[in-house]
């Protein structure tokens, strides 16, 4: 078995034994991704510098190579955001899941491609080119941390660490075959992550398994003083709760997650995944989970308004570039911004600037507040009948390269089934459980109740036991 078709866990295992040495692992993961970084263009910055072989007893995943979404601060390596406006912005600092992932002995091989600040659903926004799917390479991987998906689907890196706004660690995660987790809001520190949405952001793990995502979790996840809405969490619970026993379980498929909108394949498959989890002694039943229709433009709402308010610091004053030949600070401000944000960003700003305008205030934001306190409520209505949700993940396959960008209303309808979890500050997990017609992969998504992460875990690790789709490999491009 070549190293790369391991999982974290087994190849950290490899090194612990001296079966493999540090140098032949990095030196493996470089051959990958120089083979694979000209097709799915996943990487914005490479490691110059492998660090020291780490203490293999620091963590399960010490000596593991993996990489960072390029929104995650790394102390002197360039961080754009995908953007122009941040091309030569290199922090002074970590971010705290990258301090806490150092310290466990983390092997970072740079930083990866992604939306331009985490601003779309395909990761084609991006100032450096789109993301394209090792699967199919004429398909985006989803987005935004599609860079992260595609360089663990492609087997350049064993995991990667992303954000999931609305869905920006799942989304891509089922477009391209592997186990994506967004855990409970506050469970991990988002010190250090630069901001899209301050309330709905969430810095979470892709990797081969559930089991991979419970070991990056028990690393990251806990009480950071630096961020005020982090929680405090048991070390280390998470990966030693895997028993893959889900006996009495009690699941619930929303009947309105499996209607028209939904590809065919998709709901026979997540169907299919929901039988897997009968068979093992869960309790699946039908259910209802009302408001879904508007989470959408509740999202949409509220998320562009903090992007409006977080975005107003890249104003070519501080940090990041700067338009040169400005009369005045009011001409630097327009032509840096002008210049540096791409066309996503711009209507996102400007949509967000609107409905915090005094005039139309009231009439949306506001109403976006209540719609996601109403969706909340719903969550935890269905949590006092269910232990877990099962939802599809995407509609449908994921769209060929340029076909959402002419049309952003179907980008942002492709999150419709992820963007209700961030608005509740859920757990929830992407898990691979089919292929279509076109031998794509189809994803499935396990949603808990706050601060149930480890029963999300579980239940994906207990479908990982019976099934083999999280170790289907793209081959060249193309689905085997």
């Amino acid at each position: 078995m070549e190293l790369y078709e391991l999982t974290a866990l087994e190849l950290g295992a490899c090194l612990r034994r001296g079966e493999v040495s540090q140098e032949e692992v990095c030196a493996a993961a470089r051959a990958r991704i120089a083979a694979a970084q000209p097709e799915n263009n996943a990487f914005l910055t490479l490691a110059e510098e492998i660090p020291p072989a780490p203490d293999l007893t620091a963590s399960p995943l010490a000596g593991v190579p993996m990489a960072y979404k390029d929104n995650l601060c790394t102390r002197g390596v360039r961080t754009t955001c995908a953007s122009k406006i941040l091309g030569n912005f290199v922090p002074p600092y970590d971010a705290g899941a990258v301090e806490r992932l150092s310290a466990a002995g983390a092997v970072p091989m740079g930083k990866l491609n992604m939306d331009e600040f985490a601003m779309g659903s395909t990761s084609e926004t991006s100032f450096y080119g789109p993301v394209k799917n090792p699967w199919d390479l004429t398909r985006a991987p989803g987005g935004s941390s599609g860079g992260a998906a595609a360089a663990v689907a492609a087997g350049e890196i064993w995991y990667a660490i992303g954000s999931d706004t609305g869905g920006s660690i799942r989304q891509p995660a089922a477009c391209c075959g592997v186990t994506g987790m967004k855990p409970t809001y506050g469970a991990v520190s988002r010190y250090g992550l630069i901001a899209y949405a301050s309330s709905l952001d969430q810095i979470g793990p892709i990797a081969r398994s559930a089991a991979d995502c419970a070991a990056v979790l028990d690393v990251i996840r806990g009480r950071d003083r630096r961020d005020g809405t982090s929680l405090e969490a048991p070390a280390g619970s998470l990966l030693a709760g895997l028993t893959g026993d889900v006996r009495g379980l009690r699941i619930g498929l929303p009947a309105g997650c499996f209607g028209d909108g939904l590809d065919p394949a998709s709901r026979r498959a997540v169907q299919g995944a929901a039988e897997v989890l009968r068979a093992r002694g869960a309790r699946v039943e039908a259910c209802e989970l009302p408001l879904a229709d508007y989470a959408v433009p509740a999202y949409y709402i509220i998320a562009c308004a903090e992007a409006s308010s977080n975005l107003s610091r890249f104003d070519g004053v501080k940090y990041g570039r700067r338009a040169e030949h400005c009369r005045d600070l009011g001409e630097l401000y327009c032509k840096t911004r002008t210049e540096g944000f791409g066309a996503e960003v711009k209507r996102r700003i400007l949509l967000g600037t609107f409905v915090l305008s005094a005039g139309y205030y009231d009439a949306y934001y506001k109403k976006a507040l209540q719609v996601k306190a109403l969706i909340k409520d719903a969550f935890d209505r269905a949590f006092r009948q269910f232990d877990l949700l099962l939802t599809p993940v995407t509609p449908a396959a994921p769209p060929r390269l340029g076909e959402s960008l002419g049309d952003p209303l179907r980008m942002y309808l492709s999150d419709v089934y992820t963007v209700p979890v961030n608005l509740a500050g859920l757990p929830a997990l992407s898990m691979p459980c089919g292929f279509d017609g076109q031998g794509l992969p189809i994803g499935a998504q396990l949603i808990g109740p706050a601060l149930g992460d480890a029963a999300v875990l579980n239940a994906a690790h207990a479908f990982q036991l019976e099934t083999g789709y999280h170790k289907k490999r793209p081959k060249g491009g193309t689905a085997p």
